[in-house]
């Protein structure tokens, strides 16, 4: 499959990594459905990204709302080859923190969003791209995981969201086996430090200390590699049940 055919529902698409797949699938003639829960900017989103992106407000802890908004989607773009999820929270917090133990309910949280959200849209996604016709080698879709390196060097803070993220990577294999057979592929994408919304409310010099941490490029990840490892994800079908690194060799420190 080639970017340009891409029928896509990117959730968390009215900002950050979402927002810079569903602009790049869509400067490459792909056709894009935003599923957000911030519905100004989400549908200010889809206006900047032309007649071939369109928005639905979506809480993708709701598996009512994810199941009814992805077969939305599917009907407005005609069909559906690829999921991006990229909806999500950091959750930081420590779990001995200055007032006390991390509430469970903080911690239940970030997993419903994170780690739940997604998993209640690549289901959804599934039994919608099962029914599409099998292209070269028998492909039928794609689905991609946003995971991060916190999955593997998580530091002081990131209990609740490293578990998440962890989780998101482990079910990536057994996901993409089980789904093998109807020729549906499953890949995470794990960023490091990227420049995003969030990154652009913290001061400048820890901008630049985040910065040069990373070994080559000593710069923050632009949202826009992150789309083009998304689009080289959905064209090349031997990447299946991995976790990629996209993180200019970066190995977190503790704090």
């Amino acid at each position: 499959m080639k970017i340009q055919d891409a029928r896509a529902v990117v959730t968390g698409g009215a900002s950050g990594l979402g927002h810079a797949v569903a602009k790049h699938i869509c400067a490459h003639g792909g056709r894009v459905v935003i599923l957000d829960v911030q519905e100004g900017p989400g549908r200010s989103a889809a206006v900047a990204l032309g007649p071939h992106g369109h928005f639905l407000r979506c809480d993708v802890t709701s598996e009512i709302e994810v199941n009814a908004a992805m077969d939305a989607a599917a009907a407005h773009l005609g069909r559906l080859n690829l999921l991006v999820n990229c909806a999500g929270v950091v959750g930081a917090g420590r779990v001995l923190g200055k007032n006390g133990p991390m509430a469970g309910e903080f911690f239940t949280k970030v997993i419903h969003i994170n780690l739940i959200g997604t998993f209640l849209c690549d289901k959804a996604a599934a039994a919608i791209m099962q029914k599409n016709a099998p292209g070269t080698d028998g492909e039928r879709g794609v689905l991609i995981h946003t995971s991060s390196v916190a999955a593997f060097e998580g530091q002081i803070g990131q209990a609740a969201y490293a578990a998440t993220k962890a989780a998101v990577a482990g079910m990536t294999l057994p996901i993409a086996r089980e789904l093998a057979r109807f020729g549906i592929r499953c890949v995470s994408i794990a960023p490091g430090i990227f420049h995003t919304p969030m990154m652009d409310g913290m001061p400048q010099e820890v901008q630049d200390s985040l910065a040069a941490q990373v070994p080559f490029p000593a710069r923050l990840g632009k949202p826009e590699e992150f789309a083009q490892l998304v689009a080289s994800v959905f064209e090349i079908p031997m990447l299946n049940g991995t976790t990629l690194r996209l993180d200019g060799a970066i190995r977190m420190q503790p704090k």
